[in-house]
C-alpha cells in the first residue's frame, strides 16, 4: 500500500494579498512587529529587512539587492510604509506609483503599536521633507 504524504499547510491554500513592507534603517528595531501586523490584517507581508537584513552587511553590492527589492515590490499588491520616510522608501513609493500600486501609510506610536495615517500626516528624515509633492 502506498503512502500518502499529509500536512496541514496542504489544506492552507486562501489567497491573500501580499504587502511590501517599506521601513526606513532607523525603525529596523520594529521590522517584526510590521510582519505581525501585517499577518494579524489577513495580508502575507514581505519585509525587506527580514529577507536582506541591512544590505546582508555589505557582502555584496547594493544594487543587486535594490534590485531585489524593485522586484519584490512587483510581485506585491500593495506597499505599506511604516514609519518615517527615507531615501530608500522614497524611490520604493516612486516605484510604486509608476505601477499604479496602491501606497498606504502608518505610524509607529509610541514604538508599541501601528497607526494607519494619510499621507499628508508621514513623517520624513532629515532633509527629504521637500519632497513631499512625490507622495
Amino acid at each position: 500500500m502506498k503512502k500518502t504524504f499529509s500536512h496541514r499547510a496542504l489544506d492552507m491554500n486562501k489567497k491573500t494579498k501580499i504587502v511590501f513592507i517599506g521601513m526606513s534603517k532607523h525603525s529596523f528595531y520594529f521590522q517584526r512587529h510590521a510582519v505581525k501586523f501585517a499577518l494579524e490584517q489577513g495580508y502575507a507581508p514581505i519585509s525587506p529587512f527580514g529577507i536582506f537584513d541591512y544590505f546582508l552587511n555589505d557582502v555584496i553590492d547594493r544594487d543587486l539587492i535594490r534590485q531585489a527589492n524593485n522586484n519584490l515590490i512587483r510581485i506585491s499588491d500593495e506597499v505599506w510604509v511604516i514609519g518615517p520616510i527615507s531615501d530608500g522608501v522614497l524611490a520604493e513609493i516612486k516605484l510604486c506609483k509608476e505601477m499604479e500600486k496602491p501606497v498606504r501609510y502608518f505610524a509607529i506610536v509610541d514604538s508599541k503599536q501601528i497607526l494607519e495615517i494619510s499621507k499628508d500626516k508621514t513623517e520624513f528624515e532629515k532633509g527629504l521633507s521637500k519632497f513631499s509633492g512625490d507622495l
